[in-house]
């Protein structure tokens, strides 16, 4: 069967005003991917009934299917119902199931529905709904002519619970025989440029069936896998097995597996303990760790001491060391590891302590130095990094960097990756 033309219409002032970042469009793409569908064309417009009904018109020419998003809430500025009344000519009336959806929002809410409410039980006649398991405004299934529109709230959430649904009913409307199937595989210590050399100048014959992708986002990297045929598993797997062959330790795991997520897992199947102690990256590492679903198992306590005075008094940093080393040093980062484990009674720690910019540097401590501790009551290492990036990315790299390093020790792997290789600083004399 051809191909088919799917579009994507983004509206809101906000994304593009630039204070919200288009998030939702990345992730229709890649999910409609999975059924073999690739974008053909992406427009984002203000929130405008004219603009709106520009391109509505324009690409109703061309697609079998538009998937707009944004626009379905309860205020003045949310025009997708009254654009897509006008588009197919028809009237705006009330949905019994958009009515009952909303109804029970509300009720499970124990708030009236009030007339704002009311505008998003509006929907085009002839048209049907999209049900919203998260939110109150349901989504927009319509037809005009020779074009499925579906209609989704911007909320991410909502629209992402939304898009199984769609998907579905593309797949009962058409006939998709080409399924694509996805392998991500998320790295950690490589850039683009080393992993693609390290594939270059292997022996492996690779297959035209399978696509080799890369999506560099700090501090991961992802390899994407991708086939777009059922019959050529066979040959993904093959080259799942050579980049894992290839990459070996810089794998921390597959599909949206992070840093933090693999090491907690090691350290639930192994009953154990974790906790931090951070200066200059804030709570980040504890932040990373606790976003996890069940954190809680290996995570209890993490401490945030970024002034010297609780650096000693929270966790019993040797006030002389203080004053002699300075805190980014490595007798501090070691007693600060020392005490979060003796405080959180824990088995393994993370501490840091830094200069994360863009001021606050000397000859001897740059801005980007970093003295870290990491490890158990009996194998806690420190070493000193050097990062000079913004401050925003540092603390995001040295929340990485460190992550990694327990995992690696908790897997009894080599003790460094590539970054930390190149990012060790040796210490002098006089520190």
């Amino acid at each position: 069967m051809t191909a088919l033309n799917v579009q994507l219409l983004m509206t809101g002032n906000e994304v593009m005003a630039g204070d919200t970042i288009d998030s939702n469009s990345a992730y229709m793409a890649r999910e409609l991917a999975t059924i073999g569908i690739k974008i053909s064309r992406r427009v984002t417009v203000n929130d405008n009934l004219e603009q709106l009904l520009i391109e509505l018109n324009s690409m109703s020419a061309t697609a079998d299917i538009v998937i707009m998003n944004g626009g379905l809430g309860p205020t003045v500025d949310d025009l997708t119902s009254e654009a897509l009344a006008v588009f197919s000519d028809s009237a705006l009336q009330i949905h019994p199931d958009a009515k009952a959806q909303l109804e029970a929002w509300c009720e499970r809410r124990g708030q009236a529905l009030n007339d704002a409410n009311k505008k998003q039980m509006l929907i085009p006649s002839g048209a049907n709904i999209i049900p919203n398991a998260t939110g109150s405004a349901p989504g927009i299934d319509l037809q005009h002519k020779g074009t499925r529109v579906f209609a989704t709230p911007g909320v991410p959430s909502e629209m992402r619970h939304m898009m199984p649904i769609i998907i579905e009913r593309i797949s009962a409307k058409f006939d998709l025989t080409q399924r694509t199937t996805v392998r991500r595989l998320q790295t950690f210590g490589l850039g683009e440029s080393n992993a693609q050399q390290l594939i270059n100048n292997g022996d492996f014959d690779w297959p035209n069936t399978v696509e080799l992708g890369f999506r560099a986002s700090a501090p991961q990297m992802e390899v994407k896998l991708t086939i777009h045929d059922d019959s050529y598993h066979q040959d993904q797997e093959r080259c799942v097995q050579y980049i894992h062959t290839l990459f070996g330790d810089h794998i921390v795991g597959e599909g949206d597996t992070t840093l933090a997520e693999a090491v907690l897992k090691l350290l639930q199947e192994r009953q154990q303990t974790i906790t931090t102690a951070e200066s200059c990256t804030g709570g980040l590492i504890a932040s990373a760790l606790t976003q996890i679903p069940g954190a809680s198992a290996a995570f209890h306590a993490g401490f945030v001491t970024y002034d010297n005075t609780i650096k000693a008094s929270v966790l019993g940093v040797a006030e002389n060391d203080l004053q002699r080393h300075g805190a980014v040093s490595e007798p501090v980062v070691r007693q600060m590891a020392e005490g979060a484990l003796r405080k959180a009674s824990a088995d393994y720690a993370i501490a840091v302590s830094g200069v994360a910019g863009p001021d606050g540097g000397t000859d001897e401590k740059p801005v980007g130095t970093v003295w870290v501790a990491y490890g158990s009551r009996n194998t806690l290492q420190t070493l000193r990094l050097l990062w000079p990036l913004s401050r925003q990315l540092f603390q995001t790299m040295v929340t990485a960097c460190t992550l990694d390093l327990v995992r690696r020790q908790l897997l009894g792997l080599p003790k460094y990756c590539r970054y930390v290789d190149q990012r060790q600083v040796v210490p002098t004399d006089q520190e």
